[in-house]
């Protein structure tokens, strides 16, 4: 890894914002064509390091995020690819080319840029979320559910991240209760499966969520729908599963043309409403905005292939 090298004076053809599968694929084309590439990003894989199986990545039946992740971050790596573990400040388009300005304070110039910074978690934005945050409110449950064994807890939300979360945690803890504020899951049927053939996993529709109560940590959460004649249910622990939003703080400061819920515009190629900037993955409007592993790194390959004939002319 050649994070630490002194890359003031290189003008790189194209830096790529973002290390999850749209940057690192990104950056395994961008090589492969012989562009001089840096990937800008602090956690190599993503969110994609939180997922406990992917199941539908053509040719593995079955692997985990964070070894999916840190493969996908090798391929990269082996390619040459310049790699810097942090985030981005600010970026300044200046003459023919970019200035990007990392948290450490280093500048880095690339004649192009991908934005590839994916999404966030969304938040259930209720009172208690907040301030019981990382004291019983957790929004990965493969990263948390250890703490968990033999205890309680909620997944909220209906997606296949929630039923995937649920059935994680279902080998670890005592219940979990899976919480969607519709009346079926729109989980796959595969996941949706899952959750029915194991007893531990108890599925609560039409409900949501009001607060979160406890004294410095999850105690119980108040629901706008009776369960067992009761709206209050005591629990030792929330997962919030529940989608993701855009990070698109960069586009917003680039002036780049956005939908009306935060995605960045792209057109076929990838390409953004400024010139030099392309984007890829689960922050923009392509692939209908089908938040998978295999959009995202075909984005980003669409999106080096059209940088490399811009770069061209």
């Amino acid at each position: 890894m050649q994070k630490d090298k002194d890359m003031k004076n290189v003008l790189y053809d194209l830096a790529i914002v973002g290390a999850g599968p749209a940057g690192l694929n990104a950056s395994v084309y961008a090589s492969r064509y012989g562009l001089k590439n840096v990937i800008i990003g602090q956690v190599p894989g993503g969110l994609t390091t939180e997922t406990h199986e992917i199941g539908n990545w053509l040719g593995t039946e079955k692997i985990t995020g964070a070894e999916f992740a840190q493969k996908a971050y090798q391929h990269a790596q082996n390619l040459k690819a310049d790699i810097k573990l942090n985030l981005v400040d600010n970026i300044n388009k200046k003459d023919n080319h970019f200035k990007i300005i990392l948290d450490s304070k280093e500048e880095v110039l690339a004649r192009t840029i991908l934005l590839a910074l994916g999404s966030k978690h969304r938040k259930l934005n209720i009172p208690g979320e907040k301030e019981l945050a990382g004291k019983g409110v957790s929004y990965c449950a493969t990263c948390d559910g250890f703490f968990y064994k033999n205890k309680n807890v909620i997944v909220v939300g209906g997606s296949d991240s929630a039923a995937v979360a649920a059935i994680y945690l279902g080998d670890i803890a005592k219940k979990v209760y899976l919480i969607y504020r519709k009346n079926q899951l729109r989980a796959e049927k595969f996941w949706q499966k899952s959750i029915l053939s194991n007893s531990k996993i108890e599925v609560i529709y039409n409900t949501n969520l009001l607060k979160i109560e406890g004294n410095n940590k999850v105690e119980k959460v108040i629901l706008d729908n009776p369960y067992k004649n009761s709206k209050e249910l005591k629990i030792d622990g929330v997962f919030v599963e529940i989608g993701s939003v855009p990070n698109n703080f960069l586009a917003k400061q680039l002036g780049i043309e956005l939908d009306e819920d935060g995605y960045i515009k792209i057109n076929a190629d990838g390409s953004t409403s400024l010139k030099g900037v392309w984007a890829a993955g689960d922050i923009t409007t392509g692939s209908n905005k089908f938040k998978q592993i295999v959009t995202a790194a075909a984005e980003g390959a669409i999106a080096v292939n059209s940088i490399q004939n811009y770069l061209k002319k």
